[in-house]
């Protein structure tokens, strides 16, 4: 598992709050194919607003659907900022 400033005790106890689902750092290789797509102006919030900001470290749902930045050791867990993958391609 890649290394993330969260406490390990939180990261034990989130969930996403819209699948319910335990959530897990995402890797490297994937946090740099969400930034690529970042910068291309390609990746939507939930709430349909455009992601300007490339994520320094995120968090996603086991499955990788949803993916949560990660800002100052802050897991940013709110609905309306849940980053969905499934239009990425090849994410998995």
């Amino acid at each position: 598992m890649p290394a993330i400033d969260v406490d390990p005790k939180l990261l034990e106890i989130l969930v996403c709050p819209l699948t319910t689902v335990s959530v897990r750092a995402l890797d490297e290789t994937r946090l740099l194919r969400l930034n690529q797509a970042i910068s291309r102006k390609e990746i939507r919030y939930h709430d349909g607003s455009t992601v300007e900001v490339p994520l320094e470290e995120a968090l996603t749902t086991g499955d990788g659907r949803i993916v949560y930045r990660v800002d100052d050791g802050i897991p940013i867990m709110l609905i309306e900022r849940a980053i969905p993958t499934e239009h990425l391609e090849n994410w998995w």
